[in-house]
């Protein structure tokens, strides 16, 4: 399927209203969907008979900086038997209104590899992934103070007595 005709499968089941933005020019195109529906969106993609959206690629987080506010994921999925590719997005505060991190919803339940993606982006972005079945650290120790890939990281001057900002 082109990018039109996916689009247009998604508007058509869920309503014009599910497309926040598209973008069309470059080599990646992509559509912005509400962040509360990307897990029924990715479940419909997948079981779709036309879609058949088999492998999730890449789950890229992007944070925007304090200054903007928001964070992004970029979700890459891919169709092996139908040989098509797309790329949905959704955009979210940095920050709840409490101040805690923010959380979106899960899409291991679709794709079981998203699970070391969404470890990867809260491990190293603190985005939690609400319904994940495992969240915890990926790469940092469970005690590690912050999110180092948050622009507004800052290191701390030691961890367990040894030196880790010079």
């Amino acid at each position: 399927m082109t990018f039109p005709e996916l689009r247009n499968l998604l508007t058509a089941h869920f309503g014009p209203e599910l497309i926040l933005a598209e973008e069309t020019a470059g080599l990646q195109p992509h559509l912005l969907v509400p962040t509360e529906r990307i897990a029924g969106v990715c479940q419909f993609l997948h079981e779709h008979e036309r879609t058949y959206f088999d492998l999730l690629e890449c789950l890229t987080s992007l944070d925007n900086g304090v200054e903007a506010g928001t964070m992004e994921i970029a979700y890459n999925l891919y169709s092996i038997p139908y040989e098509h590719h797309l790329t949905l997005k959704i955009r979210f505060p940095r920050l709840s209104e409490a101040g805690e991190l923010p959380t979106v919803p899960t899409v291991s339940t679709v794709w079981r590899t998203a699970d070391w993606h969404e470890r990867e982006a809260y491990d190293l972005m603190g985005i939690r992934f609400s319904g994940h079945p495992d969240l915890r650290r990926l790469f940092l120790p469970e005690d590690w103070q912050g999110h180092p890939l948050r622009k507004d990281y800052t290191e701390q001057e030691r961890y367990h007595g040894v030196v880790v900002k010079y």
